[in-house]
């Protein structure tokens, strides 16, 4: 009988981070706001990582899961993670100029800056 309620116990162990991922609807972008600044128009890679949430995609997937955010570009950009925590990797990946990446929310700031092709900068809030 003690095996039985030990194997009970690890499997309801192991399924407890799945649960614990924050349903967020269709508000995908309501968290930390992050910042792409690349004045001279560099080109970079950017991946933002957070908590796992689940979101509704369509009515054939409504629950989602995401942890992470990929976009490459050049110039500025700007948006939003789906929650107040998480940070933001930049990677400067050719073109003139320092490229820099900021998080933020109500009351706090955080903010980073490379200039080398290759060199990443990361920035976070938690």
């Amino acid at each position: 009988m003690t095996r039985v309620a030990l194997l009970g116990l690890a499997v309801f162990a192991s399924a407890s981070p799945a649960g614990a991922q924050t349903y967020v609807g269709h508000n995908i972008e309501g968290g930390l706001h992050y910042s792409v600044s690349a004045p001279e128009g560099a080109s970079w890679r950017l991946n933002c990582r957070f908590p796992p949430v689940t979101y509704y995609r369509s009515n054939y997937d409504q629950r989602s899961w995401i942890n992470q955010l990929r976009d490459e570009g050049s110039g500025p950009s700007r948006g939003r993670l789906p929650l107040d925590s998480g940070y933001c990797e930049v990677t400067k990946t050719g073109g003139e100029g320092p490229v820099a990446i900021a998080v933020g929310r109500p009351g706090k700031v955080e903010a980073r800056a490379v200039r080398a092709a290759g060199e990443s900068a990361t920035a976070g809030l938690f």
